[in-house]
């Protein structure tokens, strides 16, 4: 490049995200999208629809990572890297099939994939790579060559990030917060196989998988951080989920907030601040899971309850994630998955349900720019 520009080796970034409705007409083949050979039962699926009618059947999701797309796309202009940033959704258009499809007729060839999770697992990275990869397969995007980038939750930037937005709160005068990091629940088992398979514990170890130790390294670490910068000790905190579905008998990731915001209250503990480090932004899990269901158990149980933003287009996340996908995009050779980089090959195995595995091409199979 002679106009000081910096050469990239991607000419697109496909940024991928779950979706979501836009409309009332829009929520029931959203859910039945989300929850296709899950046998959820039709009731649970009318109450989940409850909580998007209640937001007039729009889900903030899609205009927040819209906000994301257009603040990466800015980021990455200031950076001197001339790359489009395009949103695909899993179970909202713009489908990602119909997204390869329309990348290819405007004639890019080589596209950097990158999810809106920062976590390690199959529902929050590898699912990603299949829905890209299925497509390919069916025949969209044909010549498109897709390289997904991997999670980014072991990065210290992104606890950094956390920690500017939970600061603030913990520097109020007089507070002395425990502090509840939440994140979604995913099936026990699907947490076990979280990451490359020489680290599964074993099935009976009590040890956690990739995406709990994940969890609980960006909770201490942003934790910490936040404490440094407000000039108090660091809180007490613990790890919790939320947002469960699916089968009863099927064990899944806990303690739910809700049942935490009961023990605690029962030790005597009246200020809880609740951190939602699992998301990137306030969609309708966090409104509802968190404003509305864990904020009234709050209130029922005489605690106060704080619920700190998600990172958003928090201009630190937004600044540190730019400067770790840009050197994907401007890399001149080839390389497989480094330290830490882990989207190839059986990371991450979907879980034991027909038709969830599919083979992937070449290029989804490692992180190669």
């Amino acid at each position: 490049m002679t106009d000081g520009r910096s050469a990239v080796t991607y000419d697109a970034i496909l940024l991928l995200g779950f979706g979501g409705p836009e409309s009332l007409a829009e929520v029931r083949p959203f859910l039945e999208r989300v929850t296709a050979g899950r046998r959820i039962p039709p009731e649970r699926l009318d109450e989940v629809g409850q909580h998007y009618v209640l937001l007039g059947g729009v889900s903030p999701l899609n205009a927040q990572n819209r906000a994301l797309r257009d603040a990466l796309a800015a980021a990455f202009a200031e950076l001197g890297i001339e790359v489009p940033v395009i949103l695909a959704n899993r179970n909202s258009p713009p489908f990602v099939a119909d997204v390869l499809d329309s990348l290819a007729a405007d004639g890019h060839q080589r596209v950097l994939a990158v999810a809106t999770s920062a976590y390690t697992s199959y529902s929050s990275c590898r699912q990603y790579r299949e829905d890209v990869g299925v497509a390919l397969a069916a025949g969209h995007g044909v010549a498109l060559d897709v390289v997904k980038v991997p999670p980014f939750a072991e990065q210290g930037w992104f606890a950094d990030a956390v920690a500017d937005l939970v600061a603030p709160v913990l520097s109020e005068p007089g507070r002395r917060p425990f502090v509840l990091a939440t994140t979604h629940s995913i099936p026990s088992s699907m947490a076990r196989t979280s990451g490359p398979e020489s680290e599964w514990p074993a099935v009976d170890s009590p040890e956690p998988g990739r995406y709990v130790r994940q969890h609980l390294a960006v909770a201490e670490s942003a934790l910490t951080t936040a404490a440094a910068r407000a000039g108090v000790p660091v809180p007490p905190w613990r790890l919790v989920y939320q947002s469960r579905s699916g089968s009863p008998a099927t064990p899944w990731l806990e303690p739910d907030i809700n049942e935490a915001l009961t023990e605690l209250a029962a030790q005597g503990v009246a200020d809880v601040v609740v951190v939602p480090i699992g998301f990137l932004s306030d969609h309708v899990e966090v409104i509802w899971d968190l404003d509305t269901q864990a904020a009234q158990t709050a209130h029922r149980l005489g605690q106060r309850f704080t619920r700190v933003a998600t990172v958003g287009t928090n201009p630190r996340f937004i600044h540190s994630f730019t400067q770790y996908v840009a050197p994907f995009l401007t890399s001149s050779s080839a390389r497989g998955p480094g330290p830490g980089e882990m989207c190839f090959g059986a990371c991450c195995p979907p879980p034991s349900r027909p038709g969830a595995a599919v083979s992937l091409p070449p290029t989804m199979e490692g992180i190669r720019p």
